[in-house]
């Protein structure tokens, strides 16, 4: 009976102490281990994108993840996607409780001035990707939309000339976007080719109402000697209806945004000039590296415009991204 009880108490004296070292932190949303050593000299940022309606917008959570990972050793993240303001405040609260130090939010509609506010004052660095919104305290990184007008139309004149047919499609729903984009456009033409006649027609950012829009304005218009359009994806989608419909008069489609299929298609259609103003979705790394700066305590500009780069047949190929969902 003693030799039974000495046996017990020395297979107590092992197990108890494997007990106590089995507790270990649980992972949080960005992959990093939960243990007090790992997380006490690491960020925590929050990241609010829109759910994917665009392969842009897929392409900015694709490279903004992507970022937050190559920080792992400075940042732990959590990202979420939301379909519409209330979802989107709903995640910003979560991220307030969670602790979040700094939030690099997207927020693409109407109504997050207040949530966004909010974080602020309890001490939370927001930085402003993208879309504009009339807070005061946040920092912006954004691409230069009046820009993009003013490359396409200094490229549609160097192509054409200074006379001509150019359709204008804008995007209303998509507002300051299109507007800036528009205006960029506007302005240019009237300094350097203001004898250019301008048809303009709505449309929105996909291919499928560039194709069904651009079907339209061909079989009303006899001849189009170039088209203003503001995203790759909607210029896929008119060059289809110019191919379909069989004309040979157009020669040249802008677009916007850095999509890798509509790059790939520029040395095909020689007959076309195609060209993107550069809004790359990869500027959302920008915007996270704002983030950390601030929070390590270094100087930040309060506003970051990246600079639009224009894509054509002549450069496309250093801008190739296999692994880009855009």
């Amino acid at each position: 009976m003693k030799k039974s009880l000495w046996l017990l108490l020395a297979l107590m004296l092992l197990i108890v102490p494997g007990l106590t070292a089995c507790g270990g932190g649980s992972k949080t949303s960005g992959g990093d281990s939960g243990d007090g050593g790992d997380k006490k000299d690491k960020h925590k940022i929050g990241i609010l994108a829109p759910a994917v309606t665009h392969g842009w917008v897929a392409a900015v959570a694709y490279h903004a993840e992507n970022r937050v990972k190559e920080l792992s050793d400075q940042v732990e993240y959590k990202m979420y996607t939301s379909n519409n303001a209330e979802e989107m405040t709903s995640q910003l609260d979560d991220l307030i409780t969670w602790g979040a130090e700094a939030i690099v939010a997207f927020p693409q509609w109407e109504g997050m001035e207040a949530p966004i506010q909010r974080a602020l004052n309890e001490g939370i660095k927001v930085v402003n990707f993208d879309i504009e919104i009339a807070v005061d305290g946040v920092y912006r990184v954004t691409g230069d939309n009046y820009d993009m007008g003013v490359q396409g139309a200094k490229y549609i004149v160097d192509k054409i000339g200074k006379e001509g047919t150019v359709v204008i499609l804008e995007v209303p729903s998509s507002g300051s976007v299109s507007e800036l984009r528009k205006k960029g456009f506007l302005d240019t033409v009237s300094k350097i080719a203001p004898d250019l006649k301008l048809l303009t027609y709505a449309t929105k950012f996909t291919r499928e109402d560039g194709l069904k829009d651009m079907a339209d304005i061909l079989s009303s218009v006899d001849h189009i000697d170039a088209v203003f359009s503001m995203d790759d994806e909607t210029s896929i989608g008119v060059l289809q209806a110019i191919r379909e419909a069989g004309r040979t008069d157009i020669k040249v489609i802008t677009g916007g945004g850095g999509m890798q299929e509509y790059f790939k298609m520029m040395p095909e259609n020689e007959d076309i000039w195609l060209q993107s103003a550069l809004y790359s979705p990869a500027m959302v790394k920008d915007a996270i590296d704002v983030a950390v700066k601030v929070l390590n305590g270094e100087e930040v500009e309060k506003e970051i415009v990246i600079p639009t780069e224009v894509v054509d047949r002549t450069n496309y190929q250093n801008y190739l991204d296999e692994n880009s969902p855009y």
